[in-house]
């Protein structure tokens, strides 16, 4: 099935505010993901260690595509600059999910240091939309092939630069 490389997607905006912080957009003409807003009523503290905490994004969507999907990525520069990162690393929107966009937010930083501070209205994480697989499985005894690698796991290829042609 063929699907077009610019599908529709319904956002649907669920905190007014959005409307002068900027409703959801690409910021450069090669962005790869759109930034979502904390649609908080007052600043967020969060002390490092504490357990990662939801916010709204203040946006619902819909794909209606089962072979697209949204993920939720931290802003380099907050997980790098200032510590905050996701909670569960990265989220994952499936494409039949039409509630209210939550961004998991979580302080890395170490224990006695102070608390990250999200202002309402700040960028806190992007949203990429991303094409899905749908494989259809086969259920076999033995696979109808051998690779190289089998099923060599953790440490299996080395760490050291591999040689061309060696």
């Amino acid at each position: 099935m063929t699907q077009p490389l610019n599908p529709t997607v319904e956002i649907k905006v669920l905190d007014a505010r959005l409307n002068e912080w900027g409703l959801p957009a690409y910021q450069s003409e090669m962005a790869a993901a759109i930034d979502l807003h904390a649609c908080v009523d007052a600043p967020v503290a969060i002390a490092p260690g504490t357990p990662a905490q939801l916010v709204p994004a203040g946006i619902a969507v819909h794909m209606g595509n089962p072979y697209m999907a949204a993920t939720i990525v931290p802003r380099s520069g907050l997980g790098h600059k200032k510590g905050l990162v996701l909670g569960n690393s990265i989220g994952v929107i499936d494409a039949d999910y039409q509630g209210q966009i939550m961004v998991s937010v979580w302080n890395r930083n170490a224990p006695g240091t102070e608390p990250i501070v999200i202002q309402p209205g700040e960028r806190i994480a992007q949203m990429m939309f991303v094409p899905v697989l749908r494989p259809v499985f086969s259920t076999v005894e033995e696979f109808s092939e051998d690779s190289e690698r089998g099923a060599g796991g953790f440490g299996s290829t080395g760490v050291h630069h591999a040689k061309a042609g060696a």
